[in-house]
């Protein structure tokens, strides 16, 4: 089991960092055959190389997804919560041969109404090899409290 972090021990400003993953080809395929979007930038070499990307680019929601599953593997843990939405921007393409990583900060935070449960807004970012961001935007999360925090149960 992980360590997590819960709700009332996080603090504003907080950063996570995630392992880094080197993009495939056969990863992007892969996210071509799962949703069925096989738009030719994706998946055809040589349509891809004439294009303005020069190649074979990953699909925008391919970025959210992996930012989402590397947030998973982060050095900052949550307990199983809810998402409650993502705000997003394609700053970037993401290339076969990129190695990403995603970094998030901890943003707005607020207790919910439902005991034992608070909401975190994080800020994040997927930055490739060169440093450069692809994608970035928020997602807002609703993570569980401490337990044995005292006002958790109220």
């Amino acid at each position: 089991m992980a360590d997590w972090t819960y709700f009332d021990d996080l603090k504003g400003g907080e950063r996570g960092m995630t392992p880094k993953v080197t993009v495939t080809k056969e990863m992007i395929r892969a996210y071509a055959d799962l949703t069925g979007d096989h738009t030719p930038i994706h998946i055809d070499e040589e349509f891809a190389r004439k294009s303005h990307f020069g190649g074979i680019v990953a699909h925008g929601l391919f970025g959210l997804a992996l930012a989402d599953g590397l947030k998973t593997q982060s050095d900052l843990q949550f307990p199983p919560g809810a998402s409650l939405g993502w705000e997003w921007d394609f700053a970037r393409p993401i290339y076969a041969g990129d190695e990403l990583q995603c970094t998030f900060t901890v943003g707005f935070m607020r207790p919910t109404s439902k005991p034992g449960w608070g909401i975190v807004h994080l800020e994040s970012e997927l930055i490739n090899q060169k440093g450069e961001v692809v994608q970035r935007g928020r997602h807002k999360l609703m993570i569980l409290r401490n337990p044995q925090a005292e006002d958790a149960v109220k």
